[in-house]
């Protein structure tokens, strides 16, 4: 079962920047699918963004264009870059292969608040 650590979050102003880290531990990162998912409390888990194997990526509309994601299959890690960050992006975010697995790391909490 792969387990995923999540790092990266904070306390940060609206329009400012994060950038999140998340390191798998299988020596198979590289044939999976891997997306950050992002849980307010009180609400369903979100899916934010999907990068495949081969590198191609989809967002969820709200963050089109200001979040980015990336992978380094040779350090078994997914990225998240959050640019123009708004108060409605603060969230528990966690990453996972797409689907999910039944595995979840403790997430890194996002604020965005000023």
């Amino acid at each position: 079962q792969v387990q995923f650590v999540e790092s990266g979050g904070g306390l940060v102003q609206p329009g400012g920047s994060l950038r999140l880290s998340c390191v798998a531990s299988t020596a198979i990162f590289n044939i999976y699918t891997m997306a950050w998912y992002r849980q307010v409390p009180g609400k369903r888990r979100e899916l934010v963004a999907t990068i495949s194997p081969g590198g191609s990526t989809n967002y969820a509309d709200s963050v089109k264009g200001r979040f980015t994601i990336s992978r380094d299959n040779a350090k078994n890690t997914a990225y998240l870059q959050m640019n123009s960050l708004k108060p409605e992006d603060t969230a528990v975010y966690y990453c996972n292969t797409s689907p999910f697995g039944s595995s979840w790391g403790q997430g890194t909490q996002v604020t965005v608040s000023s």
